[in-house]
């Protein structure tokens, strides 16, 4: 025999049902139902004025609140909003209080509840965005490890061509590998250009790109064409948090520099635009700009070597074990 499902409701409507029979006494109902005689009697006196609806339950909200706006508050706000329709809760809020100072207006969250509640607020879609990669960065420590690719925003050059620069980066080194402009942003017009890198630089560990396409897609994981090409060659595609460029800033930094020194203003055509690309920014990240940071990292080598070994050199002189020696200057040394 399947067990028998019960509710409140039936319960309570059981419980008069036996009491309107005169069978049972008020104490058997309720040692028989596990209440209270009060509980008994404000049931039964729920019936005897309401009826069976009168064995539901009431609302428990309060009948009234001391924080509620009043009336001529919420007229002042909804004629505000009907004078300013394209103003927000918070500029309406600053409106008021600078209109009518003397009044305490309720905050900006108040005011949208109002607004909303008369039906003044159109509702925003929810817009669907990439799932977000979870999964820790793989840490730059040695070159050809972690790459950084973008679409630098794309401009119109002299004869009204879109151009929009793929760029490909070492985010060790720096190196800029590719700086080219493709025609579309689609997996077509993108994966020779990667195809192109890999068969001359390797293949690295890891891709750094943003949450936009082709790198990303809504799909399940945000993976894209591109990124599940990458997949199927070892690579590891990562995407920094969506509105979080500083997460690949070295790669941000260096669209800096390439519109200054190849986009500013933009040239002719698109093809004397790539030739800018491929002469300028070349040169400049990866001859001088690597040059001075290469020259930097040994000059902070040779001064950290110095200093730790000044001690040691001054000791060994002071003993007369290196005759050699007879004075370490820090600045000589590196002089």
């Amino acid at each position: 025999m399947p067990w028998k499902e019960t509710c409140v409701m039936d319960e309570r409507i059981r419980f008069i049902g036996m009491w309107l029979s005169d069978e049972w006494s008020l104490a058997s109902l309720c040692r028989y139902f596990e209440i209270s005689r009060r509980s008994a009697y404000k049931w039964i006196g729920r019936y005897l004025k309401h009826g069976p609806p009168g064995l539901e339950d009431h609302s428990r909200a309060p009948h009234h609140h001391p924080q509620t706006v009043s009336e001529p508050v919420e007229e002042a706000i909804l004629l505000a909003r009907r004078s300013h329709p394209t103003w927000g809760p918070r500029k309406l809020q600053a409106w008021l209080c600078r209109r009518n100072s003397s009044v305490i207006w309720p905050a900006a969250s108040t005011i949208g509840a109002i607004l909303k509640r008369h039906g003044l607020v159109v509702p925003r879609k929810l817009r669907r965005t990439t799932q977000r990669y979870s999964e820790p960065f793989v840490g730059c420590r040695q070159p050809n490890a972690v790459w950084s690719a973008d679409l630098k925003g794309w401009f119109l050059t002299g004869d009204g061509r879109r151009c929009d620069p793929l760029t490909i980066s070492d985010n060790y080194s720096r190196y800029l590998f590719k700086c080219q402009a493709v025609r579309r942003t689609d997996f077509e017009s993108i994966q020779p250009v990667f195809e192109t890198t890999f068969r001359e630089y390797g293949l690295p560990i890891a891709i750094r790109t943003d949450n936009g396409p082709p790198f990303a897609t809504l799909t399940v994981g945000g993976l894209s064409r591109l990124s599940i090409w990458w997949l199927k060659l070892g690579v590891i595609p990562e995407r920094i948090e969506p509105g979080k460029p500083a997460q690949n800033g070295r790669h941000e930094r260096m669209h800096k520099t390439l519109k200054r020194d190849a986009a500013t203003p933009p040239k002719r055509s698109w093809r004397a635009q790539q030739k800018a690309f491929d002469s300028q920014p070349i040169n400049v990240f990866n001859r001088i700009d690597r040059c001075l940071l290469f020259a930097g990292q040994i000059q902070i080598a040779i001064l950290i070597t110095v200093v730790l070994l000044t001690p040691f050199f001054k000791k060994i002189n002071a003993l007369g074990r290196c005759p050699l020696i007879h004075r370490f200057d820090l600045y000589t040394a590196i002089g």
